[in-house]
C-alpha cells in the first residue's frame, strides 16, 4: 500500500465472533510495520474512527468479523466502493440505514449504532464539512463468524482465522499486488 494506511480493528469482544477485528489488530500490532502504517483497535467506537479519517490517509483497512453465508473462520477481502460500505458489518443491527435511504440524507451521529458502513456514510459528511479527503482506497478483512451472541472469547474456526488474517494484512502492507480483493475467499 502506499501512503499513510489505516488499519482499524472493528467489533464488540461481548459478542463472541464479533471480536474478530479486535483480536487481529492485537496480534498484528506485535509485528514491525512500515512507519506510514498506524493499526488502531477502535472496537465500538465508530465515532473515533470517522475523526480519526479525518487526520488523512491513502488506504483505510477495516478489519471486522463480516457474515456473507461462507463457513465460519473463511476469510474475505471487500474492495468497499460507493455503496459497498454494507458489507463491512457482521451485526444483525447493522445501525441507521444509508444516507440515501433517509430524509433529507446526511449521516446520523448515533454513537451505539456506528457500522463501518455508518462510519463511511458520516466521513463522507464530515469531510464535505471540513474539506478535508476521504481515503482514497478501503479494503475489509473480514472473517466468517460462528456465533455473535454475548460471550467473551471467539470460536475455535475463527481463533484459527486469526493468524491467517494477520499474514494477509502484512501481505497487503507490504505488497499490495500479491493479494488482490477479488482473489480472496479461503478458508
Amino acid at each position: 500500500m502506499s501512503g499513510r494506511v489505516l488499519v482499524a480493528g472493528i467489533g464488540n469482544v461481548f459478542l463472541g465472533d464479533d471480536g474478530f477485528g479486535v483480536e487481529t489488530v492485537r496480534a498484528l500490532s506485535a509485528q514491525p510495520l512500515p512507519d506510514d502504517v498506524e493499526v488502531v483497535d477502535f472496537g465500538v467506537r465508530g465515532v473515533h474512527l470517522a475523526y480519526q479519517l479525518l487526520d488523512g490517509y491513502d488506504t483505510l483497512l477495516l478489519v471486522d468479523a463480516t457474515a456473507r453465508g461462507g463457513e465460519p473462520g473463511t476469510l474475505y477481502l471487500i474492495e468497499a466502493g460507493a455503496g459497498a460500505g454494507a458489507d463491512a458489518d457482521a451485526d444483525a443491527d447493522a445501525g441507521p440505514a444509508p444516507a440515501a435511504d433517509r430524509p433529507g440524507g446526511g449521516a446520523v451521529l448515533d454513537g451505539h449504532h456506528m457500522s463501518p458502513d455508518a462510519v463511511l456514510a458520516l466521513l463522507d459528511t464530515l469531510c464535505a464539512g471540513t474539506g478535508t479527503t476521504p481515503p482514497r482506497r478501503t479494503l475489509v478483512l473480514g472473517c466468517e463468524p460462528a456465533c455473535v451472541e454475548e460471550g467473551i472469547g471467539l470460536s475455535a474456526p475463527v481463533t484459527a482465522a486469526v493468524p491467517e488474517a494477520v499474514r494477509m494484512a502484512l501481505d497487503l502492507i507490504r505488497d499490495p499486488s500479491t493479494t488482490k480483493p477479488a482473489d480472496l475467499a479461503a478458508n
